[in-house]
């Protein structure tokens, strides 16, 4: 597994929150170019992939983060109650 990056982890939570607006805009266009075939339902589900491997990216520097805070607390208090 690749180390992790936090410059990778901000472009995949900013990637999570664009994502719908390009599906958006997509169909938009779609709708405008109109000929009976809708090729949105391609782009839609290579998107919804990487958004999925994107929300798995920021899911684990959240669970990453949140266990160093987590150790760092503990570690802290019991520091505290042990003279």
């Amino acid at each position: 597994m690749f180390p992790l990056s936090p410059f990778r982890v901000l472009r995949a939570a900013r990637f999570l929150v664009m994502a719908p607006f390009i599906l958006l805009l997509l169909l938009f266009i779609n709708m405008a170019t109109y000929q009976g075939e809708w090729w949105i339902g391609w782009a839609a589900l290579g998107i919804g992939i990487a958004w999925v491997a994107c929300l798995f990216r920021v899911l684990r520097a959240a669970v990453l983060v949140g266990g160093v805070a987590a150790l760092v607390t503990y570690l802290h208090g019991r520091k505290r109650s042990h003279p």
